[in-house]
Formats: C-alpha cells, sequence, structure tokens
C-alpha cells in the first residue's frame, strides 16, 4: 500500500514539475503560479521522503 502511495506522490511530483516547465516557458510567466507550483513541489517531495 505504502509504496502505491509513493508511486502516486512521484507522478505528482513529475506533473507539478512539467506545469513549472511550461510556465517557465511562456513569454510572460506568472510568477505567483510559479512560486504556489515550487512549494506544493517541495511539499510533495518532502512527503515522499518521509514515507521512504
Amino acid at each position: 500500500m505504502q509504496q502505491a502511495h509513493i508511486s502516486a506522490l512521484e507522478l505528482k511530483h513529475a506533473d507539478i514539475e512539467a506545469r513549472i516547465s511550461e510556465e517557465t516557458q511562456r513569454p510572460m510567466p506568472d510568477a505567483a503560479a510559479l512560486a504556489r507550483l515550487k512549494k506544493e513541489k517541495l511539499r510533495v517531495k518532502e512527503a515522499i521522503v518521509g514515507l521512504h
């Protein structure tokens, strides 16, 4: 069960990374959105590390 949860968090982490990449490619990136995504990505990473 825990491995499935870790896998789900890793997928979420990758999705957030892709959204950050998309936002930075825009002509005028939304700094607030980027900050929010980066904080969310960090929370997910901390959750993954906490489960290992």
